[in-house]
């Protein structure tokens, strides 16, 4: 059974950040808050067991990839490439936040975390609204692979409480930080193409998307 660990998201333990971290860097996995659902992750390394353990975890077939926590709105150019510049004024305005921007994936991201796609790789990435989970993405130097903490078709997790008992079961680390402040998934938008489009409306609206994109 994984350890159950709590900590603010706001305010995060520097002892919890540091285990969680370490635990990520061996190829663990772990649940984390953030400030829309509660997500399982791992280390987005190279060959990491953690990997393909998340999928085994949420009993979910690897046909599609994992979005990537990252720590800082810079980072949408590190990890893509030719970044439209609509995309970039939405990072601007809406990172840290529940908004997660698929982009062409740069050279940085290995393969096995891209999305294959005809004209290229592709990798959903997202600054939470957590100060804990950037915090831990720094502390382990790498972004997060990360999905919603349930088994494939069960509702995500909403606090620490309301996680499933097999998913504590099953992954090394669990930090509880109570409810999430958002309470509903992130909106996703789709920065491949010349057009902007909404692939999944969550806690941001498509006024909200599309205002920002514009500016």
């Amino acid at each position: 059974m994984g350890s159950v660990l709590v900590s603010s998201q706001t305010d995060p333990s520097p002892e919890v950040v540091d285990r969680v971290a370490e635990a990520l860097r061996d190829g663990g996995v772990a649940v984390l808050p953030t400030d829309s659902v509660y997500g399982i992750c791992c280390a987005a390394t190279p060959g990491n067991p953690g990997h393909a353990r998340i999928f085994d975890v949420k009993r979910r077939e690897r046909t599609q990839t994992l979005p990537w926590f990252v720590a800082d709105a810079s980072d949408l150019a590190r990890y893509g490439r030719d970044v439209p510049a609509w995309a970039l004024r939405l990072a601007e305005r809406h990172w840290p936040g529940a908004l997660t921007i698929v982009v062409r994936a740069s050279d940085e991201v290995p393969p096995e975390y891209a999305q294959p796609c005809p004209a290229g790789p592709t990798i959903a990435l997202r600054v939470p609204d957590s100060e804990l989970d950037r915090a831990v993405v720094r502390a382990a130097g790498v972004p997060l692979a990360q999905t919603s903490a349930n088994t494939h078709g069960a509702p995500a997790a909403t606090s620490g409480s309301g996680l499933e008992p097999g998913i504590v079961e099953a992954v090394d680390l669990v930090v509880d930080a109570g409810p999430a402040p958002v309470g509903v998934a992130s909106t996703i938008v789709d920065a491949t193409g010349p057009e902007l489009r909404i692939l999944r409306l969550g806690a941001l609206t498509e006024d909200e998307v599309l205002l920002a994109a514009r500016r």
